[in-house]
């Protein structure tokens, strides 16, 4: 699935913020941990390895241990949204008794 024009916002978001991209700071991870979060929330849905690519290819992003941090954080978030939020379907056509 290929990332929509608000979550490639929203990885921007990440790249401008984030103090150091050799070692991101406790404060980076809570920020990209919340949008992650939000993005999630608000309905968006992504491919992790859609964004470790763009990670990989945006350029400024030399340090794979970060980005795998990263991509740890988004699993994370969207495993967690899904969890929390499974939809259980029931057939129509039920042959129950009642």
């Amino acid at each position: 699935m290929p990332l929509t024009n608000d979550i490639i916002m929203r990885l921007n978001e990440i790249t401008t913020s984030v103090s150091s991209k050799k070692n991101i700071s406790q404060d980076d991870e809570n920020m990209i941990k919340n949008i992650f979060k939000s993005i999630v929330e608000g309905g968006g849905r992504y491919d992790v390895y859609e964004i470790e690519s763009w990670f990989s290819l945006e350029g400024s992003w030399k340090d794979k241990s970060v980005i795998d941090r990263i991509m740890n954080m988004a699993h994370y978030q969207q495993t967690k949204y899904e969890e929390k939020n499974k939809l259980k379907f029931v057939s129509d056509d039920c042959s129950c008794e009642n």
